[in-house]
């Protein structure tokens, strides 16, 4: 063979060899991976964020993410070309399983569709994780921490032609009760997180199987501080724009799958280095129709009245208990913590009552609270308006200067002598509820509720910055029942 032979061939293998042609990715700007929506993304809703790329935009995804070094298409998301890693993934599919036909489905069909490293599930097998410790229990399951050596996919690295991994990684392994038999709920939370843009949602990274108990976990994102409200209860926190802008960009990013949550509430919001929002069983199409007859389950503080009297579940619903969940974590208090949550609450609260909201929360936060959690839905912003005007605000806060900043400086002052002031003894007595003070997901039926109203002295009521008290506020949210109201009460409960 000729020196110009083997020259040719060199030259040819190293022309062949796949090389790295992804983007710097802007991840202040856009969405780390596509949405594969129905949604036309020429004529989308003005309720979807721009930062929104779909898979249709070919032009938007060159320029955003970059080419694939392996097959010249532009990229699903960041360092990510979905057609050249379905094939990578298929051709492993012959070396695991979990032993469960459905199961099995799921991920393969996951990892076929995978758009990015957080639409993509493995199955994983329980031995991988170390050190399994209990953490609690929910609504519907339990919650436990592990060690997770191996971790999980990041990228292909198209140079090296190997997976990425972030290795040495905690996880949270989640069971749902009675999962070993595969219960619907288990998958619907399982795709709901492969449906959902995440970023602002708790990572799923795939399913394993406890040996023990035989039921099937999902395996997620750890978020060290837990929910929100025992992180408010056990830091003092002078983030709060920013983690209620988190927030606000969760749900927004749920609505822009056209879905809604359904549970919203204090303990299904989690932190772990940002906020996350988390359990998505109930998470459901947003024009879905189908109202059980049964009941409706939730968290009844946290619950719009409309859906305390049987109507659909709407995007309105979700922003009424991201209103709630506001106030508790500005206000540092648990909503409705001294009474019982039974059908004289839902009754008081069609008639306007909600919880107390603290003088000292600035008056712009007060504004925009008593606007989520207004007795009529159509009055309640959207998640984008909410995304976008918690996410101002913080940018105004952080110019350390301004009436934002000051408002929010005074309240944060506040808050830090409280935190200092409060004692072990104090801190018990905070979180006592009343005994039939329910916080976990439960089935609801009840019968006969008026029609929602916002309480008489909250819609006369205006918020003034200068002369704000805690007697007002208080007042003007508390709702008295009349007798006839009792005696439907009595009847109800007779029959």
């Amino acid at each position: 063979m000729s020196r110009n032979t083997n020259m040719e061939i060199l030259n040819k293998t190293s022309k062949e060899k796949p090389r790295n042609l992804w983007k710097d990715f802007d991840w202040k700007k856009y969405q780390s991976h596509v949405t594969v929506s129905s949604i036309n993304f020429a004529t989308k809703s003005e309720e979807i964020d721009d930062s929104v790329i779909y898979m249709d935009d070919i032009e938007k995804r060159k320029e955003v993410y970059g080419i694939c070094g392996e097959c010249n298409e532009p990229g699903t998301g960041e360092k990510w070309c979905q057609s050249c890693n379905a094939k990578r993934f298929e051709k492993n599919f012959k070396n695991w399983t979990s032993g469960n036909k459905d199961i099995d489905e799921l991920i393969q069909h996951s990892q076929l569709n995978a758009v990015h490293y957080k639409t993509c599930l493995e199955w994983i097998p329980f031995e991988k994780f170390q050190n399994v410790t209990y953490i609690t229990r929910g609504g519907f399951g339990k919650i436990y921490s592990a060690e997770w050596s191996g971790g999980y996919i990041g990228y292909w690295d198209i140079e090296n032609q190997k997976w990425i991994r972030r290795t040495n990684y905690k996880a949270a392994l989640k069971s749902l009760d009675n999962s070993s038999d595969i219960s619907i709920n288990f998958l619907n939370e399982i795709t709901s997180y492969l449906q959902i843009y995440i970023w602002g949602i708790v990572y799923c990274y795939g399913i394993t199987q406890d040996p023990n108990t035989k039921d099937y976990m999902m395996v997620l994102h750890y978020c060290k501080n837990g929910n929100l409200r025992n992180y408010y209860l056990n830091s003092n926190d002078d983030t709060k724009l920013y983690d209620l802008s988190r927030i606000a960009n969760g749900l927004l990013d749920i609505h822009n799958a056209e879905k809604v949550h359904k549970d919203l509430h204090s303990g299904n919001i989690l932190e772990g280095g940002t906020m996350y929002i988390s359990d998505l069983g109930m998470c459901q199409p947003a024009n879905k129709q189908i109202v059980k007859e049964e009941g409706i389950y939730g968290v009844l503080p946290y619950m719009a009245p409309e859906v305390l009297r049987g109507y659909q579940y709407t995007k309105a619903a979700d922003i009424y208990s991201f209103g709630i969940i506001m106030n508790e974590f500005l206000s540092e208090e648990i909503p409705f913590k001294d009474i019982p949550h039974d059908h004289i609450l839902a009754i008081k609260i069609c008639k306007g009552l909600r919880p107390k909201i603290s003088e000292d929360i600035p008056k712009f936060l007060v504004d925009l609270i008593m606007k989520c959690w207004d007795a009529k839905a159509e009055n309640r912003p959207s998640a984008k308006e909410l995304d976008q005007i918690l996410a101002k605000w913080h940018e105004e806060y952080m110019k350390f200067n301004g009436e934002i900043y000051s408002q929010m400086s005074e309240y944060e002052k506040i808050r830090e002598i409280k935190f200092k002031n409060r004692s072990h003894e104090n801190k018990s007595e905070s979180i006592k509820t009343h005994p039939q003070a329910i916080y976990t997901s439960r089935l609801l039926s009840f019968k006969n509720l008026p029609e929602p109203v916002n309480s008489s002295d909250l819609t006369s009521f205006q918020v003034n910055s200068d002369d704000v008290s805690t007697n007002l506020i208080s007042e003007c949210f508390d709702v008295q029942l009349s007798e006839s109201d009792l005696n439907e009460i009595n009847q109800e409960e007779e029959i």
